[in-house]
């Protein structure tokens, strides 16, 4: 472990560029704690604590370019620990860790958080640190390019993102930071209206080296005074799974008249399996203010096909969310939120209250309820 923040640190120092070089340090630290309910089983209950820290740093070399950088601290127990080591593939043999299956809240939903990564045990936790972040930017006048590992997302979705496939949210935890990618972009601006990208991303396989899998793609974008377009298509190069590759092509759209409209749909196309309308994710909402933007409700549908971009996460095929956000004054705001899945008519309602303790400081007390079990929780969150 000393030798992992070690590495990490060490990193930092040289991205960017020693001593000579300012660096931005910036970041949260979120401590809490959980319970789990099975209300159909009244002795069944769990709990868990994780201290979580995601630190962020950047360096600007001159005026041409641009050093990022984000890793992240983690000290796990409980479900917490358990949620982890299941998605590392830790076993009891090999790091002393009591594994159980232990179902995500959300039928299908991802566990929060952690990838795959290595852990090591404390006296009563797991601990682990995790490189989020680390790319370059490079300015030019019409121009940016970047490169290493960062976010690459598209469309204008609220919720779903059926566009953004490389770096999927997860509607349950709206304030988890998405994942990045390694590869590069390319981005070009003729004017202030319309940018243009093209990028590179290496395979889903880390350890692919023949080129399948890796994904190339161009996206544009038009914005005008109430309205933004983007038209999206990639090609992955073909592997096992997919002989002739896989075609995917997006179009997204945002309007504030009024209210504000969203709509963001990828088709995606391998004709190696015959993909029809099952590989299409579709959305559409709206979002409107109320009591001089004290009330803001927000309510977004999907239809999900079972080969699209968003089946992973969500395995039946129409989902409605509506949600709602008030704003008692301005340290005190409560978020309300409903998923709906027409196939199965099952619910999954979400509540959560923020209350500022004090300038970058807050306390975020949220209740999720989904197949007979209830989760609970209680987050202190330091910015800083």
């Amino acid at each position: 472990m000393k030798r992992i923040l070690f590495a990490s640190l060490l990193t930092i120092f040289i991205a960017s560029g020693g001593l000579s070089a300012q660096i931005t340090v910036s970041g949260t630290l979120d401590s809490t704690v959980s319970m789990l309910f099975n209300t159909g089983d009244p002795t069944a209950f769990s709990f868990g604590v994780e201290e979580y820290a995601n630190i962020r740093f950047q360096s600007r070399l001159r005026s041409d370019a641009v050093v990022y950088g984000a890793f992240n601290l983690i000290a796990a127990s409980g479900d917490f620990a358990r949620n982890a080591a299941t998605m590392a593939g830790l076993t009891k043999a090999s790091n002393d860790v009591a594994l159980a299956d232990i179902p995500p809240l959300f039928p299908g939903a991802p566990l929060p958080y952690i990838s795959s990564t290595v852990y090591v045990g404390g006296e009563n936790f797991i601990a682990a640190i995790e490189l989020e972040r680390l790319y370059f930017r490079l300015r030019g006048e019409h121009t940016d390019f970047d490169g290493g590992l960062f976010r690459l997302p598209f469309g204008y979705g609220q919720v779903w993102g059926s566009s953004d496939f490389l770096n999927p949210r997860n509607p349950l935890k709206f304030d988890a930071r998405p994942r990045g990618i390694l590869g590069a972009l390319l981005i070009w601006y003729p004017n202030d209206e319309v940018k243009l990208q093209g990028f590179l991303a290496s395979p889903r396989n880390p350890l692919a080296n023949d080129g399948g899998g890796l994904i190339a793609g161009l996206s544009f974008d038009q914005h005008w005074s109430t309205t933004s377009l983007q038209m999206l298509y990639t090609y992955e190069m073909p592997q096992t799974d997919s002989s002739q590759g896989i075609h995917r092509a997006g179009l997204s759209l945002k309007a504030d008249i009024e209210v504000g409209f969203v709509m963001d749909v990828l088709y995606t196309f391998n004709p190696a399996e015959n993909t029809e309308l099952d590989g299409l994710s579709f959305s559409a909402g709206f979002d409107y203010s109320f009591l001089g933007g004290d009330l803001i409700v927000l309510a977004e549908y999907l239809y999900n096909g079972s080969a699209s971009s968003t089946a992973l996460e969500f395995p039946n095929n129409h989902y409605l969310y509506t949600g709602a956000m008030y704003r008692f004054n301005d340290f005190t705001n409560m978020n309300a939120a409903l998923i709906t899945c027409f196939d199965d008519f099952s619910v999954t309602p979400i509540i959560s209250l923020t209350h500022e303790l004090f300038q970058g400081g807050a306390l975020i007390i949220s209740a999720q309820y989904a197949d007979e079990k209830l989760e609970c929780s209680a987050k202190v969150r330091l910015r800083f």
